[in-house]
């Protein structure tokens, strides 16, 4: 029998949505960066597109609010074509659903879905925190991994690669902290099977690691 997600609210830093979202939830505005759905679909955002914006606040309601209107949809890819994203903020979601991978992005302007390879490893960075080249060296970190653990890659590793890689470069490694005003808070990982997904949470700023698993069955 399929486990209620609701049973997933004893994790104080993982919350739920109408018994069917699970998301580590953004004490600001409320929304969320990562949401998984019982059905084992991933819903992941990143502020910005592949080239930087200028903001031009205010603007209508967050986009972490946004990653839940559509997670919480019926059928995303009609509501990413329904949903007004007028006075949104720009923003990338990438969503894996029914072993399908897609990079949807709204420049402000207008909206873009691309489909992309599930079985091809990627790595994106936000073009709001990085520069172009940072992200480039990024992708070749994420390529170097890849090379040295192509016959034994497990989530562990890929947990490791997200927390020590270039951990002593704290302006543009994986783990950031510039100048105690922007650095990385959290990190969160999505392991899915073809009966049970697995959500692991890790809040770094108090040492805390959350971990989830939930039967499809």
């Amino acid at each position: 029998m399929k486990k209620s997600i609701a049973r997933w609210q004893k994790c104080p830093n993982l919350k739920t949505l109408t018994e069917k979202i699970a998301f580590p939830k953004d004490p600001q505005a409320g929304g969320t960066w990562f949401a998984v759905d019982e059905y084992g679909a991933a819903f992941v955002l990143l502020n910005g597109v592949a080239t930087p914006h200028t903001p031009s606040p205010p603007y209508r309601k967050s986009r972490g609010l946004i990653l839940l209107d559509l997670a919480s949809a019926t059928d995303f890819e009609e509501a990413w074509y329904q949903i007004d994203l007028n006075q949104i903020e720009p923003f990338t979601v990438i969503v894996f659903q029914k072993n399908k991978l897609l990079e949807n992005r709204w420049n402000g302007r207008e909206k873009t879905c691309v489909n992309l390879d599930p079985f091809s490893p990627t790595i994106w960075s936000s073009s709001t925190l990085y520069a172009p080249e940072i992200i480039q060296q990024r992708k070749e970190w994420f390529h170097d991994f890849l090379n040295q653990n192509q016959y034994n890659l497990e989530a562990k590793k890929l947990i490791d690669f997200h927390t020590t890689t270039q951990r002593n470069d704290t302006e543009n490694g994986l783990i950031i902290k510039r100048n105690n005003l922007t650095q990385t808070k959290n990190v969160t990982q999505f392991v899915y099977h073809s009966t049970e997904f697995t959500l692991l949470h890790l809040d770094l700023i108090n040492g805390k690691r959350e971990a989830l698993t939930h039967s499809m069955l």
